[in-house]
Order: C-alpha cells, then structure tokens, then sequence
C-alpha cells in the first residue's frame, strides 16, 4: 500500500506546527533574544528557497510557485525585519543607562 504524498506532505506540515508551538512556547524568556535570531537566519534561507521558486521559468509568470515564491519574500523579509527590531529592543533593556552628572 503506497501513501499518498499530498497526505505524507500535509502530516510532516501539521507536525511541524505542533513542535514549533511546544518549542517556541516552552522558551525561558531570558533565551528570546537568541531565538529571534535564530528565528531571522532560518528566515533569510527561506527567502533564498523563495527566489528559487520565484524566479522558476515557466510557461506563465503567474505559475502558482512564482505566486508563492514572491509571497513567501515578501513574508519572509517581514518576519526578519520585524525580528531584528523586536531583537534590537529587547538588547536595549539589557544595556546599563547613564546617569547624566
């Protein structure tokens, strides 16, 4: 008997968000900030995948991968941007202020 590989596909994808949710979600909040960054290198892979699928020749520019692969940049470079200032942020509640003498 041979699975079906849109039902191999869609498990591994609902999986995933069950691993991610416990995992994100069981993070001391002393460790975000490492999170976040790695959260924006997994990201910048992302976008490299997306540009791949972007940039596919096809025999129409609105293939379905052009569609997703320029939607998935276009998220993709949200979720980073978005990361590096949230990262940035909570890097400045570390650092010490100075006292004005």
């Amino acid at each position: 008997m041979e699975i079906d590989p849109f039902v191999f596909r869609l498990s591994i994808f609902i999986l995933s968000i069950f691993i991610g949710y416990y995992v994100v979600w069981s993070v001391t909040p002393s460790l975000h900030t490492p999170l976040m960054s790695v959260t924006n290198a997994i990201s910048s892979v992302i976008i490299v995948g997306a540009i791949i699928a972007a940039l596919a020749e096809g025999g129409n520019i609105f293939d379905t991968a052009n569609i997703f692969g320029y939607l998935a940049i276009i998220l993709a470079a949200v979720n980073i941007f978005g990361g590096f200032l949230v990262t940035q942020r909570m890097l400045a509640m570390y650092k010490k202020k100075k006292k004005d003498k």
